[in-house]
């Protein structure tokens, strides 16, 4: 795609609320409009994070404060708006933003070009709880979801469900910092599902409990795309997850384009049925004994690996974005299948090796430097802090117990718990699963 077709006129403003110093997919944003001649602000806070030594920012703003209410973001954003004076592309970069811009785009319309759909989609898709019933209507099979009302109910849909199970919050990003819980988490026995529920009010959401479905070889995928005003995606793929970190749960630390028919068919039903415009990022597990891709998430917004599916010319979801708002026809382009993506910190080995289809790297890049420098003493700093705090812990607790992990995992809506028979307290899971069954080939 010649980077003349971008109305370079037009700039860009990235809002980051989520704290993630090391958030590489917004560094990747920031790159690839910025090559496009696009002036690039970035609404977040960079304190400790390569983000901010991008040669392609063209400005940095201070984020909204932690916990911040709807006015507030509206008000950090309108503030950015006045100093760029003119009509910019905004892009949410996490599932904060997304359901705060999609609140607020009555009153941020006049000063930023957003997609034109209901307010309230992002955040349906965002919430997990919302997310199931989504998909039962548009027929794409999802996790059996169990959603209890008392701590007892908890112990009894674990139970039911069988051991592990999943656990999430409906909505992470209400998550308090520092608190100690996780978006997700496996579920080992009863009791750790009576623990969880009584944090609801803590949590801010609903404690959803799921079906678990094991991690394997090539098991975890994702699909990435934009859907512009036609409802037509573009922009994106189909990938799957080679590598993840934590091993066989997180991020993708290793990903790679991969043409998947089956995928993409669920992800262009869901998002035609939602009337979905802008952004998305799912993520799907293969069941190993049924071959069927369930969704396991929907993030209204770029994922972080989302440069993976830049195509021969260098065209992403977050270049469509900014074509179609600015009404300008998104090209075709050439897929590149087989075209890997490394984040370093996670996966230096992979890094290294080599990759004859093309790699993206997500912190090194020979026309921005400074970034991929500063990753790797910002990251050392950052796992000794880790490591030191795990020790100071370990030192007064005494030896560490088992921990929940944090999981990807397995269909149907939220189901009602009446008529469960409740399990005795702390009963655990008769046979865990090894690492290798949960942890994804790296």
């Amino acid at each position: 795609m010649p980077e003349s077709l971008l109305d370079t006129r037009v700039p860009a403003v990235l809002l980051r609320i989520d704290r993630n110093p090391f958030h590489h997919g917004t560094l990747g944003a920031v790159r690839s409009l910025g090559r496009a001649g696009i002036d690039v602000h970035v609404v977040a806070d960079t304190t400790g994070s390569p983000v901010g030594g991008s040669r392609f920012v063209r400005q940095l703003h201070p984020p909204p404060p932690p916990g911040a209410a709807l006015t507030d973001i509206a008000a950090t954003l309108l503030r950015v708006a006045a100093r760029v004076e003119r009509p910019a592309v905004l892009i949410p970069m996490d599932d904060a933003g997304a359901v705060a811009v999609g609140r607020l785009r009555e009153e941020l319309a006049p000063a930023y070009l957003l997609p034109q759909q209901p307010g309230t989609v992002p955040e349906r898709v965002a919430d997990k709880a919302e997310l199931a019933g989504l998909c039962a209507a548009a027929d794409v099979p999802h996790p059996l979801t169990l959603i209890p009302d008392s701590a007892t109910q908890a112990a009894t849909a674990a139970w039911r469900l069988g051991l592990p199970v999943v656990a999430k919050w409906s909505r992470p990003w209400l998550l308090p910092s520092g608190s100690g819980l996780r978006s997700t988490a496996v579920v080992r026995s009863t009791q750790e599902a009576r623990d969880l529920y009584l944090r609801t009010d803590e949590a801010g959401s609903r404690l959803l409990l799921q079906a678990f479905l094991p991690a394997g070889q090539d098991r975890d995928w994702f699909f990435h795309g934009y859907a512009d005003r036609s409802g037509t995606l573009g922009g994106g793929g189909t990938g799957r997850k080679l590598c993840a970190w934590p091993r066989g749960a997180g991020l993708t630390a290793v990903g790679e384009w991969t043409e998947n028919a089956r995928v993409r068919t669920l992800a262009e039903r869901l998002t035609g049925e939602l009337g979905y415009r802008g952004i998305l990022d799912l993520d799907f597990r293969r069941c190993g004994a049924t071959g069927d891709y369930h969704l396991l998430d929907f993030n209204p917004r770029p994922g972080a690996q989302f440069r993976l599916f830049a195509d021969a010319a260098g065209h992403d979801v977050v270049r469509a974005q900014h074509l179609d708002l600015t009404h300008r026809p998104l090209p075709a382009g050439v897929p590149c299948p087989g075209r890997a993506f490394v984040v370093e910190n996670y996966a230096p080995l992979a890094a290294l090796r080599p990759a004859p289809r093309g790699r993206e790297l997500a912190w090194h890049a020979g026309d921005d430097t400074a970034p991929g420098r500063a990753m790797w003493g910002l990251w050392g700093a950052h796992v000794a802090r880790r490591l030191l705090g795990r020790l100071r812990r370990s030192d007064a607790s005494g030896p560490a117990g088992a921990r929940p992990r944090v999981v990807r995992q397995a269909p149907a809506p939220p189901l009602s718990l009446t008529g469960l028979t409740e399990p005795s307290a702390g009963a655990a899971v008769p046979g865990e699963p090894t690492d290798d069954e949960k942890a994804s080939s790296c």
